[in-house]
């Protein structure tokens, strides 16, 4: 095995002494020249024995994603920074043009990414969690006004159709039941 450095050297002649009976078997069975460091060794090892590791996703994954009707900002930022985390390299500059791209020119978002230009995806991360706790705010209040609204026409509709029996002052005027004090002083 030719390795580049002293390091990478170091970390092959260390590297099988981590293995179990099965990988030492592979290990032993590795072509003489087929791995020529020690990056493209863990590659196969990772290869043939993790069995749960994902393949990373293509940049035009990241480019063809759009936000759905009705999805919120939070919603359409997790699904698009998942996806970016599972992209290989660094793309941070096609992120930030991208998810600027997707959102409306109204949208107060893309004012401001448009406005104040950033560098980096962890500072379109600040700034989409800005807005998405104004989206949330905005929710909530929009929630808030139809309970009060739905609390005004429940009041309006038992103030007026209610059918629990009500007290009748019209002709009590006469009752046989009235009863007349004479003081006398």
């Amino acid at each position: 095995m030719a390795v580049h450095s002293k390091d990478e050297a170091l970390m092959c002649k260390v590297f099988p002494s981590s293995l179990g009976p099965v990988a030492m078997r592979w290990f032993n069975g590795l072509r003489g020249n087929f791995i020529d460091s020690f990056k493209k060794l863990t590659r196969a090892f990772g290869a043939r024995f993790i069995t749960c590791s994902r393949i990373p996703r293509p940049l035009g994954s990241l480019l063809f994603m759009s936000m759905r009707e009705g999805e919120t900002l939070k919603d359409y930022s997790d699904r698009y920074l998942e996806m970016f985390n599972e992209i290989e390299g660094k793309y941070d500059d096609v992120a930030i043009s991208t998810f600027k791209a997707d959102h409306p020119a109204e949208h107060d978002l893309r004012k401001s990414l448009t406005g104040k230009p950033i560098t980096s995806v962890r500072q379109l991360m600040d700034r989409i969690d800005k807005y998405t706790k104004v989206e949330e705010d905005q929710l909530q209040g929009k929630r808030k006004a139809e309970v009060i609204s739905q609390e005004r026409r429940d009041f309006r509709s038992n103030r007026y159709n209610n059918n629990r029996p009500r007290k009748d002052f019209v002709g009590q005027s006469g009752s046989s039941n009235t009863q007349a004090v004479n003081a006398v002083f």
